[in-house]
């Protein structure tokens, strides 16, 4: 009876300390060593050996970082002339190449030439534009374009002789059926019959433009005084013009016929073009060099023409 009290005694303090099949084995809602002290946080997992957990989606989207730079993918050709062209549309366009700079004359005696401007400008202001504008309010418009074609009419040996120097023959026998025409049905020139009735054009030609032609350089600018701009070419171009005009050969006893006809053709065209002068002096920084440029530009066209 002792040894089946100590075979029994022994077998629950076996079961009680001793793990085994047993402790695996525990009812519901009995307690344990290992529930009753370690019992897991709601936030813990405990891994099971032999079992994988899943991982969390955050960290399982997260790509794995590493501080090596990782190696990027080959570019195939198509890709690489796609990104070519990408970029192409991204950067802007250059800007078109300057254009060449407008050409200029030169100008070494440009403080001689500024005085002369400024006295031509003063006697302008003060003489010119004042008569100018009192021949205007006499003679009507149409009065002052029949006295510019009859000074045009009688120069008309200028422009055909530089038609026949620069080979421009249609131009020299326009010039020839003007003066005929214009003479005789146009009341000796104060009626452009010719360029009305039979719509031939005048010619402009001189000997400046025909040096011009032939490959002179204009050298440099001059302002002369009364004259206004020119240089160097034009001006021996305006002594062979004078040369060429008929009324350089008149007896001496015109010779104040000469100069009150030079100044009422100087007037009479100021009076069809008064305010050009002021409008190109308003708009320009510098006065003497807009003058001195747009005559230049002026010559160099009718060269080129």
């Amino acid at each position: 009876m002792k040894i089946v009290c100590w075979v029994c005694f022994l077998s629950v303090l076996c079961a009680i300390s001793l793990p085994g099949p047993c402790a695996a084995e525990n009812p519901i809602g009995a307690p344990s060593f290992e529930s009753s002290l370690f019992t897991p946080s709601p936030d813990v997992t405990i891994p099971v050996p032999g079992r994988i957990e899943p991982l969390e989606p955050s960290i399982a989207a997260e790509p794995p970082t590493s501080s090596h730079p990782t190696e990027e993918a080959p570019i195939s050709p198509e890709q690489g002339d796609r990104a070519v062209e990408n970029s192409d549309q991204d950067i802007p366009p250059e800007p078109p190449e300057s254009e060449e700079a407008a050409e200029t004359i030169a100008d070494p005696i440009e403080p001689v030439n500024r005085a002369f401007f400024y006295f031509n400008d003063k006697l302008y202001f003060w003489v010119l534009k004042p008569v100018a504008t009192g021949y205007k309010v006499i003679v009507p418009e149409d009065g002052r374009v029949g006295v510019r074609n009859f000074f045009s009419n009688f120069t008309t040996p200028i422009r055909l002789v530089n038609c026949l120097l620069q080979a421009r023959f249609k131009g020299a026998g326009n010039e020839t059926l003007r003066f005929v025409i214009n003479t005789t049905f146009g009341l000796g020139g104060v009626l452009d019959t010719a360029k009305k009735e039979f719509k031939i054009e005048k010619q402009e030609a001189d000997f400046g433009q025909t040096l011009g032609v032939w490959g002179m350089g204009p050298a440099f600018y001059i302002n002369w005084p009364i004259l206004g701009p020119s240089t160097l070419r034009e001006t021996v171009g305006y002594v062979g013009d004078t040369l060429l005009d008929v009324r350089t050969y008149l007896p001496s006893e015109f010779l104040i016929v000469n100069a009150s006809a030079w100044v009422l053709d100087k007037v009479n065209e100021t009076s069809l073009t008064l305010g050009e002068y002021e409008t190109l002096k308003k708009a320009a920084l510098d006065p003497y060099i807009a003058v001195r440029e747009a005559y230049y530009q002026y010559r160099q066209n009718k060269i080129k023409k």
